[in-house]
């Protein structure tokens, strides 16, 4: 006898919202390693920028959960190096990400839910 199970079906929706952060994600950390590259073999004050700017993202976010403090003073007691910094940006950042997909996807799921009840209860489908 085989024993085998079947998987529920996946949402599309949730299929979409996942592979939407994935790609954001790794949008996001080849533009960073790109713009860190530039900015280690130039002095241009335009890749500063833009890397202070990526930078940004994630800086706020540990602000929020108070761990950007400690983070500064760790760096700056040279317990933890530049390329620890930016590994920690990088997966703040696709937390960060991941985090905001899952959240759009749960509220397109809720107006989904809703449209579909309004449509149920008017015995139709919803008028475009």
């Amino acid at each position: 006898m085989n024993d085998v199970r079947e998987r529920p079906p996946s949402s599309p929706l949730l299929q979409v919202m996942w592979g939407n952060a994935f790609l954001l994600s790794v949008l996001y950390l080849l533009v960073g390693i790109v713009v860190e590259l530039l900015r280690r073999r130039s002095s241009s004050p335009t890749v500063a920028r833009l890397s202070m700017a990526l930078d940004s993202l994630p800086a706020r976010a540990l602000e929020v959960v108070h761990g950007l403090e400690p983070l500064r003073a760790a760096y700056f007691d040279g317990r933890i190096s530049d390329l620890g910094v930016r590994v920690l940006f990088g997966i703040v950042t696709v937390a960060v990400i991941f985090l905001l997909a899952l959240v759009v996807g749960a509220i397109m799921a809720v107006l989904r839910w809703a449209v579909l009840r309004a449509a149920s209860s008017k015995g139709g489908p919803p008028q475009s």
